[in-house]
């Protein structure tokens, strides 16, 4: 089988299908090739935090893209749910961003002056006044930073929706194509050959989250990006414990519509196995009982892994290859790919009609810093 395409996708997770959305948008004939389901990897696993001010911590380019396509949620899920049919499960009650001692409050209370000067709102609530809000979240606590636009969103049904709705508008869905190589010649890129034939294209996006490196590397680029497992927990609620997303330093608490409770998320570095350990959920539910004590009396649900895609810098790669014209790379997001799915999706598109790569912070030109910093040195003391 030989098809052809404007644009291939190389990766069904919510960025690659993003990408194919507002690829498909603005007129191109774009198809997304996964080895496996869509968004049967991290995009399926994860919590759904929209979580901009939660999970960084200093304005910057990251911090304003984050903030960024935290906006485009409000306008895009109508779109996406009038397309597709699939309920995104959005809420937006905010997120309580704990302190268990003193040390770190004024953290939190620093982080919030920098967060209000770089224009975004955030508040400092003693305890007594978050145990008015958030009644059963422990009294032992000393307090939180309240960030009331940070929502959350059902990620497996978000990244279904993009790719329910890029079907929708144009694009075509290949799942169970793995892909074996990619079609290179005289430094350009003419599409990709997989396990169902060859997809030719003149513009290939590789966005294949933790695997991306694994694919890059069969065009001579060693991509800085490590896979990150991270497991969680679901359990079962008669009434709700929370009503905004409760976090905290190794943990988290995100309430969900379905009357359940999410519960994550552990930390393993460079690892892609996905078993599910006792250690590391009894270690989840012992931080999630000092966060909300009810939460021992819930209903088990089930527990999972996701593999998280972390770059050398903690920022995504976004942009073209440094060696091969018309191909691009969308990968790195580590914790947020649910979060900047939208600007993801948006910029890519962008720099494939040749807007904005110079100026696109995210691109690959810092390959060579970022090979410096890395001699010698781990993950953990880079990020």
């Amino acid at each position: 089988m030989r098809k052809i395409f404007d644009a291939v996708i190389v990766g069904g997770g919510i960025n690659g299908s993003s990408i194919a959305f507002q690829l498909a948008k603005r007129g191109y004939k774009a198809a997304v090739l996964d080895k496996g389901k869509i968004a049967g990897k991290a995009s399926g696993a994860a919590a759904g935090i929209l979580g901009a001010q939660t999970e960084l911590t200093e304005d910057g380019p990251l911090f304003q893209l984050a903030c960024k396509s935290r906006s485009m949620y409000q306008s895009l899920i109508p779109e996406l749910e009038d397309l597709s049919q699939v309920h995104i499960g959005y809420q937006n009650k905010g997120v309580y961003k704990v302190a268990a001692n003193k040390e770190e409050e004024l953290a939190l209370k620093r982080l919030i002056e920098i967060q209000q000067k770089a224009g975004e709102q955030a508040e400092w609530l003693p305890i007594d006044s978050l145990i008015k809000l958030e009644p059963f979240v422990s009294n032992k606590l000393r307090g939180a930073m309240y960030i009331p636009n940070d929502g959350q969103v059902q990620a497996y049904e978000l990244s279904l929706a993009f790719a329910k709705a890029s079907i929708a508008i144009g694009a075509e869905i290949y799942e169970y194509t793995h892909v074996i190589d990619f079609i290179l010649k005289d430094e350009k890129v003419y599409g990709v050959r997989t396990s169902q034939g060859e997809f030719l294209a003149d513009s290939v996006i590789v966005s294949s989250g933790a695997w991306s490196r694994e694919i890059l590397e069969r065009t001579g680029l060693s991509l800085p990006i490590i896979p990150v497992k991270g497991e969680c927990f679901s359990v079962k609620v008669e009434k709700p414990l929370v009503q905004g997303t409760i976090f905290s330093h190794g943990c988290y608490i995100v309430p969900k519509q379905s009357g359940r409770l999410v519960v994550g998320a552990t930390v393993k570095v460079n690892s892609f196995d996905e078993k599910v350990t006792f250690e590391g959920i009894s270690l989840l539910m012992e931080k999630a009982q000092n966060l909300v004590p009810d939460i021992a009396n819930t209903e088990w649900e089930r527990a999972w892994t996701g593999i998280r895609p972390q770059s050398a810098d903690g920022q995504p790669f976004l942009g073209q290859h440094p060696a091969y014209e018309g191909l691009y790379i969308a990968a790195g997001h580590f914790r947020n790919g649910i979060l900047l799915a939208p600007a993801t999706g948006e910029l890519m598109a962008d720099i494939l009609e040749g807007k904005t790569e110079q100026l696109n912070p995210f691109n690959l030109s810092r390959l060579d810093c970022l090979s410096n910093r890395l001699k010698g040195c781990s993950y953990e003391c880079c990020h």
